[in-house]
């Protein structure tokens, strides 16, 4: 869940919230004042009904009776006047059997669903009745109690539930709507802020997140743009120290490949030379002297082979001296010569290679080396299908791909940590390319795009300084 659906949801239930408490307390408050009315009507009532009985005994004489008169006709508009709507008033003056009134019973509020019933019900029980005495000097003259009837308390409290839980609801509506879209303004620097992240994350360190009109949004973004910053220089002295070691590397290479030449290649022709005259000497006399030359000879020969291939691999001044497609195409004649029939390799060249810096053909060239040592060692291919395509003369990329039908996992090799793909990969990211390793119709498919432009413009300072 994002974050904006997080605080939509949370301000959601504090309106819920919100309106619990205020249907509770509403709830509460009108069960309260129903109470009232009733211990209210209860007293008003005792003293409409006192009057009524002391202006009955004055009227008749009945101080000196024995026993008290009853007081008549107290069923009028007079005392309707005295109950609250939705009480219910029963009397019995003396002995007489007691007589119940109630005030707009039937027609006070609107019927109640059943489960507000219950719940009324479950909440506050029965209703008890307040009592009054009819007077304290005639502790005879009787009792007046007040009771609430169930059905109006009921209909009362719906009326009032559903008044003040409309405008509530209309106002939690309002101001959940009101909220929600400042949220969700509040929340357009995180979209931004993300944005700048992905681009980052794809290497874009030349982006740089606006300021923000928030305290919060505008130190993040500035720690991101430091954070940018400090990854452009790093990227940029990493890149440098990566082609510097190529370039030491390849200088090493260049070194080990004379040395070979020089001193191992003509060691071997010379004990070649040695074991040829031995075996030609010996031939006549020392026959079994003969055969052990001719064996030397053939190990010589095998090892002038190796060293042939190893000296092939380690130059690159053919790169430099026949361009990149001569050096290629002799690359692949090499590992045909070597891998047949097992495996053939097809090369197939789209564009003008010829216009190529220098630091592009020679890295291509070792990329290409290294994809088909590993096709061709790693995997039991039939067919190995280079091919190098320059989209644009001046302002394109190149892009190689090397695919097999040898099987594999591609996604296996991506994680791995072997050091010919981890030497593929700094080659690409130090050109400023990028590199894709995936599954083929019956292999796997190596795809590397390095840009023209942005690998021609190394900054040679930064050389330099590395040096």
């Amino acid at each position: 869940m994002n974050l904006f659906a997080h605080l939509v949801v949370r301000l959601a239930g504090v309106v819920l919230v919100c309106l619990t408490c205020t249907v509770g307390w509403v709830l509460f408050e009108t069960h309260r004042s129903i109470e009232a009315g009733a211990s209210a009507s209860a007293d008003r009532a005792a003293a409409a009904f006192a009057n009524l009985y002391w202006r009955e005994l004055l009227w008749r004489n009945g101080l000196g009776r024995e026993h008290l008169v009853p007081i008549p006709n107290w069923e009028t508009l007079a005392t309707m006047r005295v109950i609250a709507p939705g009480v219910c008033i029963t009397f019995a003056p003396n002995s007489e059997a007691p007589r119940r009134l109630c005030s707009q019973v039937e027609t006070i509020g609107s019927a109640a669903p059943d489960w507000f019933k219950a719940a009324y019900d479950y909440l506050f029980g029965p209703s008890v009745p307040v009592e009054r005495p009819l007077t304290t000097r005639q502790p005879h003259a009787g009792v007046v109690a007040a009771e609430v009837d169930a059905g109006a308390a009921v209909r009362q409290a719906w009326d009032q539930i559903k008044m003040v839980l409309s405008v509530a609801a209309m106002l939690a509506s309002g101001i959940a709507i009101l909220a929600t879209f400042f949220i969700g303004q509040s929340l357009l620097p995180a979209r931004t802020i993300i944005g700048g992240l992905r681009r980052l994350e794809r290497g874009d360190y030349s982006y740089r997140l606006p300021p923000c009109r928030t305290a919060e949004f505008s130190h993040i973004s500035r720690a991101v743009n430091d954070l940018t910053e400090r990854l452009a220089e790093t990227t940029a002295q990493r890149v440098a120290l990566t082609n510097r070691l190529f370039q030491v590397q390849e200088d090493e290479r260049r070194a080990l490949a004379r040395d070979l030449h020089d001193e191992f290649g003509q060691c071997l022709a010379a004990v070649g030379a040695l074991a040829t005259v031995i075996e030609m000497e010996a031939a006549a006399t020392r026959p079994d002297l003969a055969k052990d030359a001719h064996a030397i000879a053939d190990v010589t020969k095998r090892m002038t082979a190796t060293l042939r291939g190893a000296l092939a691999r380690l130059r690159s001044q053919q790169v430099e001296e026949l361009g990149l497609e001569a050096s290629l195409a002799q690359l692949v004649a090499g590992w045909n010569m070597r891998s047949a029939p097992q495996a053939t390799v097809h090369m197939k060249v789209v564009g003008d290679l010829a216009g190529l810096p220098e630091a592009i053909s020679l890295n291509i060239y070792r990329i290409a080396q290294e994809c088909l040592t590993n096709a061709v060692r790693h995997g039991k291919p039939r067919d190995v299908r280079l091919e190098i395509a320059r989209e644009e003369a001046e302002t394109g990329s190149v892009a190689l791909s090397v695919e097999d039908d040898g099987g594999g996992n591609a996604a296996q090799l991506n994680a791995g940590s072997g050091y010919g793909i981890l030497g593929i990969r700094e080659r690409v990211a130090a050109l400023g390319g990028s590199l894709l390793i995936g599954p083929a119709k019956r292999g796997i498919r190596v795809v590397a795009r390095i840009p023209v432009m942005g690998a021609a413009q190394q900054p040679a300072p930064a050389l330099a300084a590395m040096a």
